[in-house]
């Protein structure tokens, strides 16, 4: 066993309701109004964030438009602004870093802070939190409330935020570790989900109680990896470092259509779209691809898919062209070729500096120089477009798909580079 953490080691502060609580801050028409963030304005789609009011109602992540609707009829339905999203997300870092350094970034709305020195007596850390926020109330936005944990174990100050929303503050020390969780749901414990649920239930476990009372190995074994004895471990009090993140492995962009959009030639002009954003991250990385994904899903639910190997690049001009070679495969399945989602994906990436010269263009006196041109003139687009903002400059006629389906978006653990925006 593994010695717990006798001391309070971790503060983690989780936004309330992120997405709906940016748009009431930005939009004072919105404030006090049921609010639901849409991936796209869409009838047919879902919300993807709710406001408390909302949720009040019972409209939560998940839910269709009709039934949000038919839940809440007053509610206001805003389509996601990333960008906002981003742009507030740096603010509060800024803020939270004014009053004790952010360790961590789990994801836009949730930071870890390392407690230190007298900021491990638990009324020192109760009056830093309620310093944090305060800060993020007066100088960041009225609208952005968070939760916040302080307990001996990352994990379990990350649970510990969430015992108590909206504008929580739960502090647990060692000593009542892990009984303080014992009445809470499985299903309340980040990263339990419905499957982890059902695996858990068929090895008798089915209270948090009964999870901290397995043997660590025997989480492992449930979990079938050593994720289940960190949980564990985590519950317990004991703060095992993290592994370093491991290298950027692939490069992509993935929209679901509008119904306008799902014919297959404006699906493969959005798929175009998402290639160029991709390879203009590609170039401020620093990085070639050697493969190129692309697949839709269809409207039936069946899906289409090609890869192929390239010669290590990151001209967009090669990788739109290795594109139009696979999606001249793409076949309408099923009775109907109209596509509801379009994903792109750059592998197989490297250092440009690993990059070995291609002997051909040495062999043949126009090809290098091509290749030269192709280079300088992508970096031209960038900048032009890093200048004056996205799509100032295209190869080829793309189409006006608007911002929310222009590639730069927040996912679960990754927040774009602003950046990306303009790309």
């Amino acid at each position: 066993m593994l010695p717990r953490t006798p001391y309070l080691k971790w503060l983690f502060l989780d936004l309330n309701a992120y997405f709906a609580s940016v748009e009431q801050q930005a939009h004072q028409r919105l404030r006090g109004r049921p609010v639901g963030v849409l991936p796209l304005q869409s009838e047919t789609t879902c919300i993807i964030a709710a406001s408390y009011e909302a949720k009040a109602r019972g409209v939560k992540t998940g839910t269709p438009v009709w039934e949000a609707r038919r839940l809440c009829p007053g509610i206001v339905l805003v389509p996601a602004r990333h960008e906002l999203y981003v742009d507030y997300h740096h603010r509060i870092l800024k803020e939270i870093n004014n009053h004790i350094p952010v360790s961590r970034v789990g994801s836009i709305d949730e930071m870890a802070c390392e407690l230190l020195g007298d900021e491990r007596e638990p009324e020192k850390a109760l009056a830093l939190a309620r310093r944090l926020k305060r800060g993020l109330l007066d100088n960041v936005g009225e609208c952005l409330r968070c939760s916040i944990g302080i307990a001996p174990s990352r994990f379990a100050a990350k649970v510990a935020s969430d015992m108590q929303k909206p504008d929580g503050l739960v502090l647990i020390r060692p000593e009542e570790l892990p009984e303080r969780f014992f009445g809470l749901e499985l299903r309340d414990l980040a990263g339990i989900g419905p499957n982890m649920e059902r695996r858990l239930n068929a090895a008798g476990v089915h209270s948090v109680r009964a999870l901290t009372a397995l043997q660590p190995k025997h989480a492992r074994k449930i979990w079938g990896s050593v994720a289940g004895e960190r949980f564990w471990y985590g519950l317990h009090g004991v703060d095992i470092p993290e592994a370093p993140p491991a290298a950027k492995r692939s490069i992509g962009h993935s929209r679901i259509l509008p119904p306008a959009m799902r014919a297959p030639d404006e699906a493969r002009q959005v798929a175009r779209r998402l290639l160029a954003k991709a390879a203009g991250r590609l170039r401020r990385y620093g990085l070639t691809a050697s493969a190129l994904a692309c697949s839709a899903r269809l409207e039936t639910g069946l899906r289409w898919g090609g890869e192929t190997r390239l010669e290590a690049t990151q001209d967009s001009f090669a990788l739109l062209a290795a594109f139009e070679t696979l999606w001249r495969d793409y076949r309408p399945v099923g009775g109907s070729g109209r596509v509801k989602k379009v994903s792109v994906m750059l592998l197989g990436l490297a250092p440009l500096e690993q990059q070995t010269p291609d002997l051909f263009a040495a062999a043949e006196p126009g090809r290098q120089q091509r290749q030269q041109i192709r280079s300088r003139l992508a970096g031209a687009l960038d900048r032009l477009n890093g200048k004056y903002g996205s799509d100032t400059v295209t190869l080829g006629l793309l189409p006006k798909i608007g911002l929310e389906y222009a590639g730069a978006k927040v996912a679960f653990t990754r927040i774009p580079d602003p950046e990306e925006f303009s790309e």
